[in-house]
């Protein structure tokens, strides 16, 4: 099962401070919309999206090719979705699920 990309989405309280913070760590904007509150960072391979006003928690986010087959997979060794993307259409959509710890997982085909 392939995942797709993995990244982080943080939970902001000042999108701007934690712009700046992630900016000194060595992360340049690739995406995103400040005024909109969010925004995609990247340091070589790692992402972090940051996101203002949007959800309480962080997110672990990965964006797979094909977000139905991996919840097809998911589903047949029982894992349980919190949120299921419609099998009977196509393209752009996602899924969520929980771990076992609290965590929140956002599967996101763009």
């Amino acid at each position: 099962m392939d995942l797709g990309t993995f990244s982080v989405s943080l939970a902001v309280k000042d999108i701007k401070a934690s712009r700046a913070f992630y900016e000194k760590l060595g992360f340049t904007e690739i995406a995103g919309d400040e005024s909109q509150n969010w925004l995609i960072l990247r340091n070589g391979d790692a992402k972090i999206g940051l996101f203002q006003g949007m959800f309480p928690d962080n997110i672990l986010t990965f964006n797979p090719l094909d977000v139905r087959g991996v919840q097809k997979a998911l589903k047949a060794q029982g894992i349980a979705l919190t949120l299921e993307a419609d099998e009977s259409t196509s393209g752009p959509a996602h899924a969520t699920l929980i771990d076992p710890d609290g965590n929140g997982i956002l599967l996101d085909q763009h």
